[in-house]
């Protein structure tokens, strides 16, 4: 690994943990952000992503991404972008491999759904259940609820995308039982993740849009950014047919954004004189981001993308069917609590708000595959 800067994260100064351990040694010389790494790649809910909506329901193809493939592309994004700044590489791999776990089926239609079924119990937020799951639902181990996370790893989570003056139920739970300064900035770390997030998908949703026919290319180059990285593409490889360099462009785009993202927060970085990741979180303002004229480029590819691919008619519509099993789901198990499997019904109590939130959970957690089999189960089939 680098040589960490002095403003990012290091492990020997971490907060800790909730719950001490001791005896670590025995499994190897990892530290502390290592360690989180490792527990998010070896949970349950981080397996269940290979089977959550990423841009498509349930996609029959092969090669299209999920929220498992997504979370590992981000990943590769934040981990060697970290690395060229001299942040905390194994932090923000960790941070980016867990940033969707709370996400339930059906992504953003299956949020809206939850959200809309808890409203008199306090909504459902997926980024206070990303920690919800990892701090209390995941409890592979004897001695404590959760995963144990470091405290950089949740605050990372929590706040990767800025401050929370107003905190849900569930993080207002999650904060008393370990405070997370919800009011200041997290790590550079939790900013680098954030973004490289948006880089994954601003562009990876452009490749899966193609491929599923939702997209064409002539619709793309309506966007200026897009086509001025296609001219390159184009210009480097003037022989090569046209539909073999649709990749090639969205690697082009990526390397315009990671670029721009580097030199942008290293001037950030030197402008605002923060020494120590103390300064960061104390600053008031994120340091991690694009370039002024970059930041508007995107801002204008992330519209194009609302308009013709995440709002298109067959996305709606799927959107439609999954908001209809989600909210069918919720108002069975409301009724009758004994069509949970084992302990989740056995836990479910009869007081609110416990009571529903306690059905989101399961919900939450289920992959889109089964939220169809059971919604199949106990309704039929969904109509097309």
């Amino acid at each position: 690994m680098t040589t960490l800067a002095s403003y990012a994260c290091h492990p020997a100064a971490s907060r800790g943990r909730l719950h001490p351990e001791e005896g670590g040694e025995v499994r190897g010389p990892r530290d502390m952000f290592q360690r989180d790494r490792d527990r998010i790649i070896h949970s349950i809910a981080f397996r269940r992503l290979r089977h959550k909506t990423q841009v498509f329901v349930s996609p029959d193809g092969d090669h299209f991404r999920v929220r498992l493939t997504h979370s590992l592309e981000v990943a590769q994004i934040g981990r060697t972008t970290a690395r060229t700044l001299g942040l905390n590489e194994d932090l923000t791999e960790a941070l980016c491999l867990a940033h969707d776990i709370g996400h339930p089926p059906f992504g953003h239609a299956g949020e809206d759904a939850l959200e809309a079924a808890m409203e008199a119990h306090g909504g459902f937020d997926h980024n206070a259940h990303t920690l919800r799951t990892l701090m209390l639902l995941e409890s592979p181990y004897p001695r404590f609820r959760g995963l144990n996370l470091s405290w950089e790893m949740l605050e990372g989570l929590a706040k990767h995308n800025g401050p929370i003056s107003n905190p849900g139920w569930a993080m207002r739970e999650l904060d008393a039982l370990f405070p997370l300064d919800l009011a200041s900035h997290a790590s550079l770390e939790a900013q680098l993740a954030a973004i490289s997030d948006d880089i994954a998908y601003d562009n990876h949703d452009i490749d899966d849009g193609l491929r599923a026919g939702l997209l064409v290319l002539e619709q793309l180059l309506e966007v200026p950014f897009v086509a001025r990285c296609w001219d390159r593409v184009r210009t480097r490889y003037p022989d090569v047919a046209q539909d073999k360099l649709l990749r090639e462009l969205v690697r082009e785009q990526i390397g315009v954004m990671a670029n721009d993202l580097i030199a942008a927060t290293r001037a950030n970085i030197a402008e605002s004189g923060v020494r120590t990741v103390e300064d960061v979180r104390a600053l008031g303002r994120t340091l991690v981001a694009f370039s002024p004229e970059l930041a508007a480029q995107e801002r204008d590819l992330k519209r194009f993308m609302y308009a013709s691919l995440y709002h298109h008619p067959e996305q709606l519509a799927a959107a439609d069917r999954a908001r209809v099993i989600v909210t069918d789901l919720f108002a069975a198990y409301q009724a009758d609590p004994a069509l949970m499997p084992g302990e989740w019904r056995d836990e479910c109590v009869t007081g609110e708000p416990d009571r529903s939130r306690h059905i989101a959970d399961f919900i939450a957690g289920m992959t889109d595959r089964y939220a169809e089999k059971r919604h199949a189960e106990i309704f039929g089939a969904v109509a097309d």
